[in-house]
């Protein structure tokens, strides 16, 4: 099954994206959740906007689908700036940069996605001009090879990432403000669904909101996801709001457990399990037996089977917890 086909996978299609876009806070007051992160962004905010300045380069890095994002787009309508929003793998050479930056009006954010992914050769001209607010660039062949010197308006570079441990330290130190995205409390989802249920003109009764949202994996964007295919299930068996009973059915038809795990997390434990008496297992060979590639593992599945405690890091690889057996009703480990 490939990522567009499951429900909570990696990469959303147009359609998500839309609907995520038209879901998004506009402002901190609206933005839910996070609330250490909202406390810091607020007095940084506050202090750039007293002393009229840009706003120090901001670094957002936690698991995929957590509000990164839509908090860049958030701090930018707090500075009243623009935003100008590309990826770290859309940039392929200096000269993309310089154009992305000359475009920049004083003050203005551009944001740069999965920013870990930078080629070295970008990485290095984007240094000067997070300090001192300048590019230089050589431009010519031959004898008509020169250096020219572009001056940059004060900005903000506010990048996120999944992986903030393949940042180099000279890109890392560059960033005045870094930011822990964590993962969301039922409460806070709660609250997501209820707000995202109103902008889909769709009534959900409360017990099926909290149970939707102790379904997903603390993570905005697979609630908003999972919200829409059980409202498919709702209206079409004609209910004025989404209950309980169907919450429950339409999650167990997605293959989505008590615990939030689809059926590849499921794959991937029970192999771990079956083919190697629950691990230690290497990444590579965990990520060749489920048909996903090694980032895909350590980005989307590990982070919240670890935070779940159904899987451990040894030094010899990942193994699976007693949580875990007892989850997929087998034995408990020591009793095999």
């Amino acid at each position: 099954m490939n990522d567009e086909e499951r429900v909570i996978g990696a990469e959303s299609s147009d359609e998500d994206e839309a609907v995520e876009l038209s879901l998004r806070p506009q402002y901190l007051a609206q933005y839910i959740g996070q609330d250490k992160v909202k406390s810091e962004m607020k007095i940084y905010i506050k202090a750039a906007k007293q002393r009229d300045e840009a706003l120090d380069h901001v670094l957002l890095y936690g698991p995929p689908g957590l509000g990164k994002t839509t908090l860049a787009f958030v701090i930018a309508n707090e500075m009243g700036v623009h935003l100008k929003s590309t990826s770290g793998p859309a940039i392929e050479k200096a000269g993309d940069l310089v154009a992305l930056l000359s475009e920049l009006n004083p003050g203005d954010v551009l944001f740069i996605d999965e920013i870990h992914r930078l080629a070295k050769p970008v990485e290095e001209v984007l240094y000067s001009a997070m300090e001192d607010f300048y590019i230089d660039i050589v431009v010519g062949e031959g004898q008509t090879t020169h250096a020219v010197h572009v001056p940059l308006p004060p900005f903000t570079l506010i990048g996120a990432t999944t992986r903030a441990g393949q940042l180099s330290a000279p890109l890392r130190d560059r960033f005045g403000i870094i930011e822990h995205m964590q993962y969301y409390s039922v409460e806070d989802l709660e609250k997501i669904i209820q707000r995202s249920s109103m902008v889909f003109n769709t009534k959900i009764d409360p017990e099926a909101a909290i149970e939707l949202a102790r379904r997903s994996r603390g993570t905005p964007r697979v609630a908003n996801r999972l919200l829409k295919r059980v409202r498919d299930f709702a209206e079409v068996k004609g209910e004025e709001a989404i209950s309980l009973v169907t919450t429950k059915h339409s999650l167990h038809l997605l293959e989505v457990d008590d615990e939030g795990l689809d059926q590849t997390d499921r794959k991937l434990l029970r192999m771990m399990i079956e083919n190697y008496g629950g691990g230690p297992v290497g990444i590579k060979t965990i990520a060749a037996n489920v048909g996903e590639d090694t980032d895909t593992i350590e980005e989307v599945y590990e982070p919240y089977l670890l935070q779940k405690g159904f899987i451990t890091r040894t030094p010899r690889g990942r193994s699976v917890t007693q949580k875990a057996y007892l989850q997929l009703g087998y034995p408990p480990k020591d009793e095999k």
